[in-house]
């Protein structure tokens, strides 16, 4: 159940990323109100896989999914440039994610 709650808090952590951006510094009602809520639940769902995850695996996982899918997000939704040395990264950051969750008695 953990390994649930790590993932849904790290798709909430793109969901906030997301509607940060479209918050423009928080001036706008809706997005900024998406972005807290969505936040809250993001921290709650992280703080509940931490009961049973190590530390270092739950935080990892939780902000690498954050990082790769606003990555995605950015690019598929917002239009943001692509390149070999950003996709690199991306990659780079999932195969972490990958090992992290293989690497401990949890994974």
């Amino acid at each position: 159940m953990a390994w649930i709650y790590l993932v849904s808090a790290g798709f909430l952590e793109i969901v906030w990323a997301f509607f940060m951006k479209k918050s423009a510094g928080f001036t706008l009602l809706v997005p900024g109100a998406i972005t807290i809520v969505t936040m809250i639940a993001s921290f709650t769902l992280l703080s509940l896989a931490m009961r049973t995850l190590p530390l270092g695996t739950a935080y990892t996982v939780w902000t690498g999914i954050g990082a790769v899918g606003a990555f995605a997000v950015g690019i598929v939704v917002l239009g943001e440039s692509v390149t070999l040395m950003r996709l690199l990264a991306a990659a780079l950051i999932l195969v972490g994610i990958i090992l992290m969750k293989f690497s401990g008695p949890n994974g």
